[in-house]
């Protein structure tokens, strides 16, 4: 049973719950897993933009060096960056040390294996239990201990990948890009402008601490006013690491991961691209996703929340794209993983190509009202048995019937249940939402444990 990995790697707040102590201990784990052949192995190791990032890569590059294992270290990079540079240029595994959406005190620790992908369940738990057996992992001395080196010039590579991925150029249009003050600061913008788009960077301007600090892909808001007041035609929005990715039309109007796949999956449908005329999406997915493919020709597949389950359904299938409503978006095509980047250069792709404005492709998709409610919990172990909380959930979904639907998540990244309703009247919702986390707070609250 995996403990120290959540949905996207190990997660905490550092110097709490994310020791660098553990951050050396996963190095020497992560080390022994992937290279237990002799020779030269190599990991190569990115992160965001927090003031822990350079912390925590020297410890884990400390562990991985005890472990026999050479570091090259790219520095400040996209996730997916990492991901794409594992494959291409022959490492072991990849690392990023990034917390992603999360707040500047946390940070994160996750692993590519050499074919860019993001691990599964079982690797992570083979991982965890060579960490916890620490004692037994072999101590190379002399020359066989690694050694580490800065290699920022990596990141050049992926920034010239991303922009070969799109034919032509970008000249005419003007778009607001909000970096989140992360990992895309030095790299969208800058992508953007040397396919000859006109663009206005907000938060780009990192200082270690502004990370997601009211800005990127989940405080969108000041984005939203930023591209009215230009009137441009549409902003992008990235998290911390960037490999989320939503747009803004020139209304002002968001467009989630739902809407962006649409209007891609489209598109790819129109070129032949989409193999099968599916999209995989997640039990997340509004249902409004579903009816604009099916309308459309297309069909949908939903998986686990977490964008490693839509690429493992992806790649059983040899599915063309899919992702979340966060805006992780995989083009496996592309990349390995979602990259908030290529979801911005192909979407940018395809509103040139249509030669409509972003509103317009926006209307594609009409949204169901969802509701989501995050309940803060002491505990997230067994809140399916607890009887008041599946009695109110099966109370909701009597009264929603078949034109809506409730689903209620533990975060595997946060102490938090997740609630959320989806269907035709929002008071309605509201009500049932409230009512469902009513009880979970009552039942699992932190204020009433």
């Amino acid at each position: 049973m995996v403990t120290l990995f959540g949905t996207d790697g190990v997660r905490g707040l550092v110097n709490s719950t994310l020791m660098p102590e553990l951050a050396y201990q996963l190095g020497r784990a992560a080390g022994a897993y992937f290279c237990k052949t002799k020779g030269e192995h190599r990991f190569l190791i990115g992160m965001d933009t927090r003031i822990s990032g350079s912390m925590l890569t020297a410890a884990l590059s400390a562990g991985l060096c005890a472990s026999g294992v050479n570091v090259d270290v790219v520095g400040v990079i996209p996730t997916p960056g990492v991901a794409y540079l594992t494959k291409t240029e022959g490492y072991d595994a990849g690392v990023v040390i990034s917390a992603s959406h999360n707040p500047f005190p946390d940070n994160g620790i996750k692993f590519f294996d050499r074919n860019g992908y993001k691990l599964p369940d079982k690797t992570e738990e083979e991982i965890e239990n060579i960490l916890r057996h620490d004692e037994e992992i072999v101590r190379p001395t002399g020359d066989g201990i690694g050694v580490i080196r800065d290699y920022p010039e990596l990141a050049e590579k992926y920034r010239n990948y991303v922009k070969s991925t799109v034919d032509g150029d970008f000249k005419g249009m003007k778009i607001v890009t909000d970096s989140a003050n992360g990992a895309a600061s030095s790299f969208l913008p800058g992508i953007l402008a040397e396919l000859g788009a006109e663009v206005i960077p907000i938060f780009n301007q990192p200082n270690g601490v502004n990370i997601n600090n009211g800005c990127g892909s989940t405080h969108i808001e000041t984005l939203q006013k930023k591209v009215v007041e230009e009137g441009v035609d549409c902003g992008i929005a990235n998290d911390g690491d960037a490999d989320r990715c939503l747009f803004v039309d020139e209304k002002g109007k968001v467009l989630d991961g739902d809407h962006l796949m649409v209007i891609n999956a489209l598109q790819m449908k129109k070129e032949g691209r989409l193999n099968d005329n599916m999209v995989v999406g997640t039990v997340m997915s509004n249902l409004g996703f579903g009816k604009a493919l099916k309308k459309y020709g297309c069909q949908t597949v939903s998986t686990k929340v977490g964008d490693r389950y839509v690429l493992e359904e992806m790649l059983k299938h040899n599915y063309s794209i899919g992702g979340e409503q966060s805006g992780h978006i995989i083009f496996p095509e592309f990349n390995t993983t979602g990259d908030g980047l290529i979801t911005a250069v192909q979407t940018l792709r395809v509103l040139r190509e249509n030669g409509k404005k972003l509103s317009e492709l926006n209307s594609l998709m009409t949204t169901y009202p969802q509701i989501l409610k995050n309940v803060e919990v002491y505990s997230k172990n067994g809140w399916e048995e607890n009887e008041l909380i599946m009695d109110s959930i099966r109370a909701g979904e009597e009264e929603l019937g078949a034109d809506g639907r409730i689903l209620v998540r533990a975060s595997g990244t946060e102490p938090l249940i997740r609630v959320m309703g989806e269907g035709k009247e929002l008071n309605q919702l509201e009500r049932i939402v409230d009512d469902i986390a009513s009880v979970v707070e009552h039942e699992l609250g932190v204020e009433n444990n």
